[in-house]
């Protein structure tokens, strides 16, 4: 028989550990911990002594990372990474000024060749009647 053989219900699969087979779950669900359990487990995580927190983690199921999003919560401040910037422009308004100032640039280039071959005009008119009158 093999580590992992198919159930015919189709519900799961069964892992043979040792000599009893044990059922897993086809579907992963996301858990959810009521409030009561979330400050339970944290007085118990403060109260821990040396090497007892990864015991308590262990015995729970839990990761660290649930205690550090849960002590924040608790102290009533937000994650970083849900906070947003509140700018007063949206992306799209920032983009739109970045286009907005290279067509200005773009523009003031254009307008000073303009200016440049009004000028240059003259100078080019006077070379031309110079070739005409050397041949």
């Amino acid at each position: 028989m093999s580590v992992f053989e198919d159930r015919e219900s189709g519900s799961g699969a069964a892992v043979r550990v040792g000599a009893e087979p044990v059922e897993v779950a086809s579907v992963g669900r996301r858990r959810t911990f009521t409030a009561e359990y979330k400050r339970r487990i944290l007085d118990e995580a403060d109260r821990a002594g040396p090497g007892e927190l990864g015991l308590l983690l262990r015995r729970e199921g839990l990761y660290s990372s649930h205690l550090s999003n849960w002590r924040t919560r608790r102290s009533g401040m937000t994650s970083k990474s849900r906070v947003k910037k509140a700018s007063g422009k949206s992306g799209t308004d920032r983009r739109l000024e970045k286009d907005n100032a290279k067509l200005k640039l773009k523009l003031a280039k254009a307008e000073a060749m303009l200016e440049l071959q009004k000028k240059a005009a003259p100078i080019w008119a006077m070379e031309d009647e110079r070739s005409e009158t050397d041949s």
